[in-house]
C-alpha cells in the first residue's frame, strides 16, 4: 500500500465516524482566511493561557495566604512573565526575572539611602541598576526588571522597607511556581514541532508542483509567485526552531515527558535540514525565474524532477505526523527519496545550452541532500547517495 493511500475498509463496513478533531478542523477550514488564522492562533495558545492562569492564581495564594504578604501583586505577575505564551526559554526568563528584581531592589535601596529621593535620583538609580544587571548577564529581561524594581524603591518605598524585599520574594515565588506549572501542566513537547515541520513541508509540496507547472508553461508570473510564497515562510521556520527549543526544555523539566526525550532528539534533528531545504528551494526558484525571464525552457526531465520533489515533500510531511511505529517512518521516506535521487543524474545537464540550467540541477541535487537528512541520513551518507548517480 502506498504511503499516500488510505487503508481500504472491508466491503460492507460502515464508514468511520469523524473524530471531534476532524469535525473541528472542517469547521475552521470553512471560515474566512483571516478569521481562520485568528482561530488557529487562539487554539495554539490555549494551553499556555491555561498555564499562565493557573500559575497566577497559585502564586497569589502562596504569597498572600501562606506567606502573608500584604500586597503580593508581583507574585502572579512574575508567574505570568516567566511563562508567557512563548514556550521557549521559560527557565531563562524565570531566572532573569528573579535576579533582575533582586538587583533592582538591592541597588535602589543602597543608592536611595545615600542620595535621597527625587527626579534626578530616579535617573541615577535606574542607570545604576541597569548597569549592574548588564554587567551581571546579557539577558534582555534582566536590566528591564532591575530598572523597574529600582524605580519602585525610589518612588513608593522608603529605604530598607520590608515591602521591597517581599517583592523580591514574590518574584521568586512567581518564577518558581511558573516553572512548576510549566512542568506539571505541559504542552506536548513533540506535537508542536511535528505540526510546524509538517506545515512547512506541506507548503513546499504545493510550491514544488506549482513551480513545475510554471516552468512547463514558461509562466514568469507563476514562478515569481512561487518565489514570493517561499520567501514568506521564514516566520514558520523561526516558529519551528522556537518550538524545537521549547520541546527540549519541556522534555528536560517535565517528568511526564522524560520518556519522550529520544523522540524529541529525532524531531529536533530535522529542524536544521528543513531550514536548509527551504533556503535551497528559494535558490532553485530564483534560478528558475531567471531562466524563465530570459525565455530559456528548462529541460522536461528537470521539470519532472521538481514535480517529483513535491511528492517527496508529501512523504516527509506524513512521516512527521506519523506516530511511532506507524508508516511512513524515516526508512520509508528515505526509500521514496532514493527513487527521486536516481532521476537527478548529472547527465541531465549534458545537453543544456545555458549554464544557469546546469546550476539549477546542482541546486536541486543539494536540495535532495537536505531532504535525505530530514529522512534521518547523516550528511556524508546523504551526499554519497548523490555521488553514485551519474
Amino acid at each position: 500500500m502506498s504511503v499516500t493511500e488510505p487503508a481500504n475498509l472491508p466491503e460492507g463496513s460502515p464508514p468511520a465516524r469523524p473524530t471531534g478533531r476532524e469535525i473541528a478542523s472542517k469547521a475552521v477550514a470553512g471560515l474566512h482566511p483571516m478569521l481562520r488564522k485568528r482561530v488557529r492562533r487562539l487554539w495554539l495558545s490555549l494551553v499556555p493561557i491555561a498555564q499562565c492562569a493557573i500559575a497566577a492564581g497559585l502564586a497569589w495564594f502562596v504569597a498572600f495566604d501562606l506567606l502573608h504578604h500584604e500586597r503580593p501583586f508581583f507574585a502572579p505577575i512574575a508567574a505570568v512573565i516567566s511563562l508567557g505564551l512563548s514556550l521557549a526559554r521559560r527557565w531563562r526568563r524565570s531566572v532573569e526575572l528573579i535576579f533582575g528584581v533582586s538587583i533592582g531592589i538591592l541597588v535602589g535601596d543602597v543608592v536611595i539611602t545615600w542620595i535621597g529621593s527625587g527626579a534626578w535620583q530616579i535617573s541615577v538609580v535606574v542607570a545604576a541598576a541597569m548597569a549592574v544587571a548588564v554587567f551581571a548577564d546579557k539577558g534582555p529581561m534582566l536590566p528591564t526588571q532591575a530598572a523597574s524594581s529600582a524605580v519602585l524603591v525610589a518612588t513608593l518605598l522608603p529605604p530598607g522597607a520590608a515591602e521591597g524585599y517581599e517583592r523580591a520574594l514574590d518574584a521568586i515565588v512567581g518564577g518558581v511556581i511558573g516553572l512548576l506549572v510549566g512542568a506539571l501542566v505541559p504542552v506536548n513537547p513533540a506535537r508542536r514541532a511535528r505540526r510546524d515541520a509538517a506545515g512547512i513541508l506541506d507548503t513546499f509540496r504545493d510550491l514544488s508542483h506549482q513551480l513545475a507547472d510554471g516552468l512547463r508553461a514558461m509562466d514568469e508570473d507563476a514562478v515569481y509567485r512561487v518565489l514570493t510564497k517561499a520567501r514568506d515562510t521564514q516566520s514558520a521556520i523561526d516558529t519551528l526552531h522556537a518550538d524545537v527549543l521549547a520541546g527540549r526544555e519541556v522534555g528536560t523539566l517535565s517528568p511526564l515527558y522524560w520518556g519522550s526525550r529520544e523522540r524529541l532528539r529525532t524531531i529536533a534533528a530535522t529542524a536544521d535540514p528543513i531550514d536548509n531545504a527551504v533556503r535551497n528551494f528559494r535558490v532553485v526558484t530564483r534560478r528558475a525565474l531567471a531562466l524563465t525571464q530570459r525565455g530559456v525552457a528548462v529541460e522536461p526531465p528537470m521539470v519532472d524532477l521538481i514535480d517529483d520533489i513535491g511528492d517527496v515533500f508529501e512523504v516527509l510531511r506524513q512521516m512527521m505526523l506519523a506516530e511511532p511505529g506507524e508508516a511512513p517512518d524515516q526508512a520509508d521516506a528515505a526509500r521514496a527519496l532514493r527513487s527521486v535521487v536516481r532521476k537527478a543524474r548529472t547527465s541531465l545537464a549534458d545537453d543544456v545550452e545555458d549554464l544557469s540550467e546546469a546550476a539549477l540541477l546542482v541546486e536541486l541535487r543539494s536540495l535532495l541532500v537536505d531532504l535525505l537528512m530530514v529522512a534521518g541520513l547523516k550528511r556524508l551518507s546523504a551526499v554519497a547517495q548523490l555521488h553514485v548517480v551519474k
